[in-house]
């Protein structure tokens, strides 16, 4: 993807699901949502042009993110708000720019597309290019430091836990074998380890046997669930009564852990058979989704970024003291 004019070719992914979804908690004027993952801006920028009385406040780790949507907001002028941040650090944001409580929280989480398009930034496995995938790549280590550094232990930790990867072992013990005749700097050799360590029969089905490996690399090059596991809980806590937060995962691992707060939230943590249960043992949040809801054949068709999605979408009923 062109750097240079990325907004025509970027297609935010279940767009009209989030927009419907969030549209009871943000229409009114003095509305502000919060876009946890701005990206390219697609979905902000739609926000914004959807809902004109809203204010919006936009967080990304990656710079070159910024700078392009910055361009792309321009038009909005002082109602969007671009931060450099990671979104676990929404309640630093929010209470630097003094904005106690919020009426939506947007998280499309993954990698976006920009990161995914620029081979240099070696996120895809389908090219050759540089290990690194870090999406701030101002701050911290990179895949290829991952892979030349870590013992067999982390390592194929790593990949069974962040990329359930069955065959770990055999591809941990063949990074180390192979890094000690040349430190791994790019993707392609990497693909081609990953493929030779896998058994012929694994590799003839579920696509492409490094798509695992790279997973787990992303996700502990960036922290992640580390990261996810504090962001939910600090943005439910700036929702106001009646706001609503939107979470898209594109894996069952960011899935599962976004499942487990906001289904926390929606129970009552009562003991079973108590006659009354006092207001502050009564659920504070209210599913909106049955599960998990998945992407239309309509909305893969117009992005295939989309088949892997899982949407859920929760509303706070009621402050609590936490």
């Amino acid at each position: 993807m062109s750097t240079d004019s990325p907004a025509p070719r970027h297609i935010p992914v279940m767009l009209e699901r989030c927009l419907d979804a969030l549209a009871p908690a943000i229409s009114a004027p003095g509305a502000v949502v919060v876009d946890a993952t701005l990206g390219l801006g697609g979905h902000s920028e739609a926000l914004l042009t959807r809902f004109p009385d809203v204010r919006l406040i936009a967080v990304d780790r990656d710079p070159q993110a910024l700078k392009l949507s910055a361009e792309r907001l321009a038009p909005f002028g002082d109602r969007a708000t671009l931060v450099h941040a990671v979104y676990d650090e929404i309640p630093r944001v929010l209470d630097e720019l003094d904005v106690p409580e919020v009426q939506g929280v947007l998280f499309d989480l993954g990698v976006s597309s920009m990161q995914l398009d620029e081979a240099d930034r070696g996120f895809a496995y389908a090219q050759d290019a540089p290990l690194d995938m870090r999406m701030d790549q101002t701050r911290g280590i990179s895949a290829a430091e991952v892979l030349n550094t870590y013992g067999h232990g982390d390592l194929a930790r790593i990949l069974k836990v962040y990329g359930e990867e069955r065959f770990a072992g055999r591809i941990a013990s063949a990074v180390l074998r192979e890094r000690e005749r040349e430190p791994f700097t790019n993707s392609a050799r990497l693909v081609e380890l990953v493929r030779n360590a896998i058994p012929a029969a694994t590799r003839r089905t579920g696509g492409n046997p490094a798509k695992r490996t790279f997973q787990a690399l992303r996700i502990e090059v960036n922290g992640e669930l580390e990261v996810l596991d504090r962001a939910i809980p600090g943005a439910l806590d700036a929702l106001a009564v009646g706001g609503r937060i939107v979470v898209m995962s594109y894996q069952s691992l960011e899935d599962r852990l976004v499942k487990q707060y906001l289904q926390a939230g929606a129970t009552s943590t009562a003991p079973p058979g108590l006659p009354v249960i006092p207001e502050e043992l009564q659920p504070w949040l209210k599913l909106l989704t049955r599960g998990a809801e998945l992407a239309t054949e309509a909305e893969i068709e117009e992005n295939r970024r989309a088949a892997p999605v899982r949407l859920r979408v929760a509303e706070r009923i009621r402050r609590t003291r936490r």
